[in-house]
């Protein structure tokens, strides 16, 4: 992808499910006409996930998670069918592709009841009817299926259509923070240039951020956080808003007039993919921090560590100082996410830019079920500085939660 590309976890993710040699891969070929998927009369073709990004009309820039068989066998298949299954936790969209002349086996039912279970728009797409004369959809699935041929090129166009109406209807209205501006409103973004940022970009974060500032008809103005005090001394017009990195929170709040709305990164995307509410209550858990508690910090990129990483190495220090107590630190990025979270009396996790919402939304539902307490980066970092209620102004509603 190109760097002008949408992000990944932007996207629309359709995830492709079904037995070894049902056509997954052929289904998405054919869908997005092109070779994307290798395919093969050979079992297992496909052994881990395979994401793959494409625009798709009329529903734009999708992704495409092609999974491993579900019938896999062996201690290794058993491995690769768990992966699938992990797929559901960023599935937008599920298609459950089935061999038209085989029908639905049991492995098939038990990860569609689990598609339903997790309430994600799913379409069961019998496949291989060019081998099936005749072929009748199930009536229990009439509503729910289509029947092609993705080597024929048989109903393709009607799948596509179909597909389209399977958008969630919360997916393409979600708004970092263009919700909360109206057309000529000023927003100052504080992004700190230091031994962490990239050379020659933005972060994600910020460069998402700008983005929909823009698409709210509204206007962004980036400065260094040494910059900030002299822009508002001297730009002539009142900012609505200041956003800033979780990092310059303390010298950022001092240096915003109390009449301006401040807020951070890390807050608005636990807004937009997240549990703004969950977090805010999670950061409070810090109270109740103990010697030898397990504390978890995930990330949901992966990247090279620096000295002074902040998750490795600022977090940590801060929790101590704040706690003044001595917690046992676990790490975890990228995909990793612990099936088992009872050893952990607290999670603090990244702000979840590379993750999509059904992926963040999922972790912090997920933890709810363990009753464990999540927060993230920002809102920690906030509420360790004493200024978390202050950068919640945007949201009064949940700066009630605090004391």
């Amino acid at each position: 992808m190109s760097l002008n590309s949408t992000p990944a976890a932007e996207r629309l993710h359709i995830g492709i499910f079904g037995r070894r040699n049902a056509g997954k891969s052929c289904v998405i070929n054919a869908i997005t006409g092109q070779k994307l998927a290798i395919v093969s009369e050979v079992l297992g073709t496909t052994t881990d996930p395979v994401y793959k990004a494409m625009e798709l009309l009329p529903l734009g820039p999708v992704m495409f998670i092609d999974t491993p068989g579900l019938d896999d066998t062996g201690a290794l298949g058993k491995q690769r069918i768990e992966k699938a299954y992990q797929a559901l936790n960023k599935t937008d969209i599920a298609l459950m592709v089935v061999d038209a002349a085989q029908g639905l086996a049991p492995e098939d039912m038990a990860i569609l009841d689990t598609i339903k279970a997790k309430k994600i728009n799913y379409l069961v797409v019998f496949n291989k009817i060019d081998l099936v004369p005749n072929f009748t959809i199930p009536a229990e699935y009439k509503d729910n299926g289509i029947a092609i041929s993705a080597a024929n090129g048989i109903n393709i166009f009607a799948l596509k259509e179909r597909i389209g109406h399977l958008v969630p209807s919360d997916a393409m209205t979600l708004k970092l923070v263009g919700d909360l501006l109206v057309p000529n409103d000023l927003v100052i973004l504080v992004v700190p240039i230091d031994s962490a940022a990239p050379k020659g970009r933005l972060i994600l974060p910020q460069q998402e951020t700008i983005r929909d500032i823009l698409e709210a008809r509204a206007t962004a103005l980036v400065v260094q956080t040494s910059e900030l005090a002299e822009t508002l001394a001297t730009i002539g017009k009142k900012p609505k808003m200041v956003i800033t990195d979780s990092q310059a929170f303390a010298l950022v709040a001092k240096t915003t007039p109390p009449d301006i709305l401040l807020t951070s990164f890390s807050i608005l995307f636990a807004r937009y993919k997240g549990d703004l509410k969950g977090a805010i209550e999670g950061a409070t858990e810090l109270e109740k921090i103990q010697n030898g508690d397990h504390i978890l910090i995930s990330e949901g990129c992966t990247h090279h560590r620096q000295c002074n990483d902040i998750g490795t190495v600022k977090l940590p220090g801060w929790v101590r100082k704040y706690t003044g107590k001595e917690p046992i630190f676990s790490y975890t990025s990228g995909t990793e996410f612990p099936r088992d979270l009872s050893p952990y009396k607290l999670i603090i996790h990244c702000g979840g830019c590379m993750l999509n919402a059904k992926e963040m939304s999922y972790r912090y539902a997920y933890a709810q079920s363990q009753n464990i307490p999540m927060t993230n980066y920002g809102i920690s970092i906030a509420y360790m500085h004493g200024i978390l209620k202050r950068s919640l102004a945007p949201f009064p509603s949940l700066a009630k939660i605090l004391p």
